[in-house]
């Protein structure tokens, strides 16, 4: 009666992990060998590990990041001009701590979005806050913010993720206020927080799809500061897929 008492206690309080725990140990009699100090270590460990889990399916879900990818499943055999031990160094996310930023070029289909996704993942569950944007969808927000009253309101929440993925830059020229309005997402971000974009178009051309030269200069200035560049190469993952598919389905 006073276990079960001690589990609602451990639940009403919150401490789920804990409650979990110790019904884990009360029905099993491999825990009666340890002291009451390893016991209750482990009871506190499960409280934290579940925590801890809780807090990374919640920046996960905010992130909304297009893919789900890991470093760790990344396809280094398929030849895409990836270094395996460039690409795993950003496990740690280290270059969140430091605020540096991902570029990311490459042709359509070769993986840069998977990419960007799984360096994302990688500081998420260091613990870091991220948000996936696609290029064209975040400037068409920006314009309707900008008419609406609501931009301030949307570039302070682009501020405050650790990481910034935005993704197909460069599908068009940027037009109108399109520039500057990209250009006020970086500026707050600039050696504060960490960006990852993706293109098809090499940096060296990212002068010309950004429009206004003036910005252009300001916009490169802020992105390529403390960078890291990916050139990805090769044929189009998708079409491999596809024909991996096709193999599968012709095979007696």
């Amino acid at each position: 009666m006073l276990n079960n008492q001690t589990m609602t206690t451990l639940t009403d309080l919150g401490l789920r992990g804990m409650a979990d725990a110790f019904g884990e140990q009360l029905e099993s009699v491999q825990y009666l060998e340890l002291s009451f100090e390893e016991r209750f270590g482990m009871l506190v460990d499960r409280e934290a590990m579940d925590r801890e889990a809780k807090r990374l399916a919640t920046r996960l879900r905010a992130a909304k990041l297009r893919h789900s990818a890991s470093i760790e499943d990344l396809d280094f055999h398929t030849p895409r001009g990836l270094d395996r031990a460039t690409i795993m160094g950003f496990s740690s996310s280290h270059w969140v701590d430091a605020h540096q930023n991902i570029l990311i070029t490459g042709p359509t289909g070769v993986g840069k979005s998977y990419l960007a996704c799984a360096l994302a993942f990688a500081g998420i569950r260091s613990g870091h806050s991220a948000a996936y944007r696609r290029a064209p969808a975040l400037l068409s927000d920006l314009a309707l913010a900008r008419g609406d009253g609501r931009y301030l309101r949307v570039l302070g929440t682009l501020s405050r993720a650790e990481i910034l993925i935005i993704d197909d830059f460069g599908l068009s020229v940027l037009k109108g206020n399109e520039a500057s309005d990209l250009l006020e997402v970086l500026e707050d971000r600039s050696e504060r927080k960490s960006t990852i974009v993706t293109s098809q178009l090499p940096v060296d051309s990212w002068h010309e799809a950004l429009g206004d030269p003036t910005i252009s200069d300001a916009v490169l200035d802020r992105l390529l500061c403390n960078a890291h560049i990916l050139s990805m190469t090769g044929a189009s993952m998708r079409t491999k897929k596809s024909k991996v598919a096709e193999s599968a389905d012709e095979a007696p």
